[in-house]
């Protein structure tokens, strides 16, 4: 036997003995894991007899009891959530996109289906295009049709069968949404628009309702739904909140997350992504950080295309954004909060903050700065430009002077 030839039995050797130490130690793991389990449940079954005895029930009608540590060990017991779309979703809520008209809500919504339909069975309910104008959506100019995953379904109203309804339509289609998700065993249920659901969407009750609805699907089954709904006429100079959703009030209260599409001022195709409401993470793509794409169609594909990140405030229109340092100025010379102003114009804090850093840097720009090496002339040249700030309702002298980001509110 040649060298080589004993070099790669030493090779072969310690491969096999490696792969022997992986599996000694994947075993090792899934025993440790299955013994953590059952001592997991051996206490969660311990837990409950002691409740019995302490006299505390553990149902009364409608309504579990269980002692909070008791509820977070099962819980520990269910794997996390998944992440379906980023952090904006997740597996087992229901969630809500919403946006202005033409913005691109359904060309988000069908790349969001898509993208779960690699993993899942996903049933996309398109109550906005017919299947025309869907197809046309979808085919490049030589006529060729973009392929979707053969997971992905689309449902779509049947006009025929219309008038033969036996209850209001909206409990019909809710109704439908249940047989077809079951029959197709699906657990991905994108819903677009909502307004097919709920005509009058801005009275908060009726909003109310059917989001019960669909929670009581959700609670039924595990489904993981996202609802995409419309905002009103809104100011195009102020950032989102979800006052701009229709109903907001109610249906608010009751989704799981939320997050909203707003149209940039920095182009007819540019498109940011703000989170609004978050339950299984913080929020990371708030008004200081939103996602900034362009919607292009790469042959027959239209979609949303990921550029970069940036404030929301970058995307107003460049006068509403001088009008709004106009009136964030005046305000702060009349007194208000930083609190009251952003909740009264619909900005964020921070955005505040910057627009008033701004307008107190010009300001400061004319102050005097010879003679700084005598004693107390420093100090009395601080006292004088930040009285010259405040004359000039800017509040941010110290944040500006002495190299501060913000200040607390």
């Amino acid at each position: 036997m040649n060298l080589r030839n004993c070099i790669n039995g030493l090779y072969d050797l310690d491969s096999k003995r490696y792969v022997e130490y992986v599996v000694k130690k994947e075993n090792a793991e899934s025993s440790y894991s299955l013994a953590s389990s059952r001592v997991k449940m051996l206490g969660i079954e311990l837990g409950k007899v002691q409740q019995n005895a302490d006299g505390i029930p553990s149902n009364v009608g409608v309504l579990s009891i269980k002692s909070v540590n008791q509820a977070m060990s099962e819980a520990s017991l269910r794997s996390n959530p998944k992440e379906l779309f980023g952090p904006f979703w997740f597996e087992g809520e229901i969630g809500c996109l919403f946006a202005d008209s033409n913005a691109g809500k359904s060309i988000l919504a069908v790349q969001i289906a898509e993208e779960i339909a690699k993993s899942y069975k996903v049933l996309y309910f398109d109550f906005e295009l017919s299947d025309k104008q869907f197809q046309l959506r979808y085919t490049d100019n030589q006529g060729n049709l973009h392929h979707f995953p053969p997971t992905l379904y689309r449902v779509s109203l049947e006009p025929d069968n219309l008038a033969n309804l036996d209850i209001p339509f909206e409990d019909a289609v809710i109704r439908d949404i249940e047989k077809a998700a079951v029959a197709c065993e699906a657990n991905i249920i994108i819903i677009d628009n909502i307004s097919i659901l709920c005509m009058q969407m801005e009275k908060g009750d009726d909003a109310a309702k059917l989001v019960q609805n669909l929670r009581a699907l959700k609670n039924k089954y595990g489904f993981s739904i996202l609802i995409i709904a419309h905002t009103p006429k809104r100011d195009m100079s102020r950032i989102i909140t979800q006052n701009d959703l229709a109903g907001s009030k109610k249906l608010f209260n009751f989704i799981d997350s939320c997050f909203a599409l707003g149209t940039s001022a920095q182009g007819n195709s540019i498109r940011y992504l703000k989170q609004i409401k978050v339950r299984n993470c913080g929020i990371k793509f708030g008004a200081d950080n939103v996602r900034v794409y362009s919607i292009e169609k790469d042959g027959a594909l239209l979609h949303f295309v990921y550029h970069h990140d940036s404030p929301e405030h970058d995307h107003l229109k460049e006068q509403n954004r001088e009008d709004l340092k106009m009136e964030v100025k005046k305000r702060v010379g009349e007194g208000q909060t930083v609190r009251d102003i952003s909740r009264e114009l619909g900005i964020s804090k921070s955005a505040v903050g910057r627009i008033r850093q701004e307008v107190c840097h010009s300001t400061n720009k004319a102050v005097p700065t010879k003679d700084m090496g005598q004693q107390g002339q420093s100090g009395q040249q601080t006292t004088q430009s930040r009285r010259e700030c405040l004359a000039n309702g800017n509040l941010m002298f110290d944040s500006v002077t002495e190299g501060g980001d913000d200040v607390p509110f």
